[in-house]
């Protein structure tokens, strides 16, 4: 492994269903890249969920990663949840379909490419990456504008 790359992303959504937007600031070295996107007709856990997707797609190698999630759905669905859900064919507890199953999937296939640290970071408490993840994702709502790399 060549790479620490340390990790910032989050969603937000206008309405709930609604414009959505996701936002991730990525680090490495001294480098620091930044991407967004919208959807419409979307949900908060979605956004946040595609801001650890979209972030995670851009490593093109094996890599020591750290990601922060002010998400307790994500931080909780990767950590705790996935396990049973993939035992019991993406299913709860309930025995009703995982939400968001597509995400899920990509989020677990790219959580397997790579050593990850998952860490939740409250949001809006002064944490300068989650902060700039969140205006990110604001910023693609507002601007309905979309940016890789």
């Amino acid at each position: 492994m060549k790479s620490n790359v340390i990790i910032y992303t989050d969603g937000a959504c206008k309405c709930n269903p609604g414009t959505g937007g996701w936002g991730a600031v990525l680090e490495y070295k001294d480098k620091s890249i930044k991407i967004y996107g919208y959807e419409e007709e979307t949900t908060n856990n979605k956004m946040e969920l595609t801001a650890a997707i979209k972030a995670l797609s851009i490593l093109k190698t094996k890599s020591n990663v750290i990601i922060y999630t002010d998400s307790k759905y994500l931080m909780n669905g990767i950590s705790t949840w996935i396990d049973s859900w993939k035992k019991n064919h993406w299913r709860t507890s309930n025995k009703k379909e995982v939400k968001n199953i597509d995400l899920w999937k990509m989020i677990d296939k790219l959580n397997g490419s790579h050593v990850i640290e998952w860490k939740w970071v409250k949001g809006h408490s002064g944490n300068s990456g989650n902060e700039m993840a969140d205006e990110l994702a604001n910023y693609a709502i507002s601007s309905k504008s979309r940016k890789t790399k």
